[in-house]
């Protein structure tokens, strides 16, 4: 877990990122249709106000890290992850998209949050924290089991 702000990806994750979407083409149709999901994560990503970006950075990280049985996708042009059935778990909205006050990580039906009467699905996250990186790889970890 970070124990500093971050800024965003660094030049060396954003060519690593680069280099693994071109391994996915390579791996064929599926490969191919795998990398260009990712690619338009990472594009949604670098469209955002800086910001958001950094935040969305983060995230991308943190759940690619906890999770990475995830798939990455695009939902309606923001940065989201997939089960293996395409089933979307959760999902970035960043706070420019909907001039919003804050960005949110959004869970929805796929993920297994279930907790009694009531879980929940939406998180506020207005700045990186140690503890919103543990909240996110916790509320992941459980929506992955």
């Amino acid at each position: 877990m970070s124990t500093e702000t971050s800024t965003g990806f660094s030049a060396e994750e954003r060519a690593a990122m680069k280099t693994r979407a071109a391994e996915l083409r390579a791996e064929g149709k599926k490969g191919a249709k795998k990398a260009d999901d990712l690619q338009a994560l990472l594009d949604a990503i670098e469209k955002m106000n800086p910001e958001d970006r950094a935040l969305a950075e983060r995230v991308h990280a943190t759940i690619t890290a906890t999770a990475p049985q995830l798939l990455p996708k695009t939902w309606y042009g923001m940065p989201a992850y997939a089960n293996e059935s395409g089933k979307l778990v959760v999902a970035f909205k960043n706070s420019g998209k909907f001039k919003n006050r804050y960005s949110t990580l959004e869970f929805q039906e796929a993920a297994t949050l279930d907790d009694g009467d009531m879980w929940p699905v939406s998180w506020a996250i207005p700045t990186w924290t140690p503890t919103v990186e543990a909240t996110i790889v916790k509320a992941v970890t459980a929506a992955v089991s």
